[in-house]
């Protein structure tokens, strides 16, 4: 089974999860492209990195979720958070790689299923932000995005979710 990042549910509600994620630590790419192209042009530099091209010449075993920032419109950052037994992680052998540690942080999120086109994405993005300010919860960073299965899983089943940091000290009472 696929380690995924360690979490654990602070609470719920309406419809919203708030997590808070344990440190962890990501490699991260930053390619060109449309939001729906991104995860593929990031996604083969990444698996390259963890089936041995980095500096360690270490294998690394895949996790789940594959993080997306949307930087811009045409820039995207594509990360993959690695195994928590990784001690140290091996610098990268390309330099368009980079590999840092996130602290722990707390996160409201949304999951949702389906394929990952960019206006169904968007409009779950835009929904948690909506709940999120009607709950006067203060977000705290960027929006992330989150894909948990390969592209040839049926659409139906795939997880897919929308992540954005907040400060714990303005969640309501769960």
């Amino acid at each position: 089974m696929t380690e995924e990042a360690k979490y654990s549910v602070i609470g719920r509600r309406d419809g919203v999860e708030f997590r808070a994620y344990e440190a962890h630590v990501l490699v991260s790419v930053t390619v060109p492209g449309s939001f729906e192209s991104a995860p593929s042009n990031g996604f083969y530099p990444l698996v390259r990195y963890i089936s041995g091209e980095n500096r360690g010449g270490e294998k690394i075993a895949m996790t789940a979720p594959v993080f997306h920032v949307a930087e811009s419109d045409s820039a995207h950052t594509i990360s993959f958070v690695l195994p928590r037994d990784t001690s140290a992680a091996p610098s990268p052998a390309r330099s368009d790689l980079t590999t840092h540690q996130i602290p722990a942080n707390t996160v409201a999120a949304v999951k949702f299923s389906g394929g990952w086109r960019e206006d169904r994405v968007k409009r779950r993005e835009q929904e948690l932000h909506r709940s999120l300010a009607s709950m006067n919860v203060r977000e705290t960073g960027d929006v992330m995005f989150a894909r948990y299965d390969p592209p040839w899983k049926p659409g139906i089943l795939r997880r897919n979710e929308v992540l954005i940091p907040v400060d714990l000290a303005t969640i309501p009472e769960l």
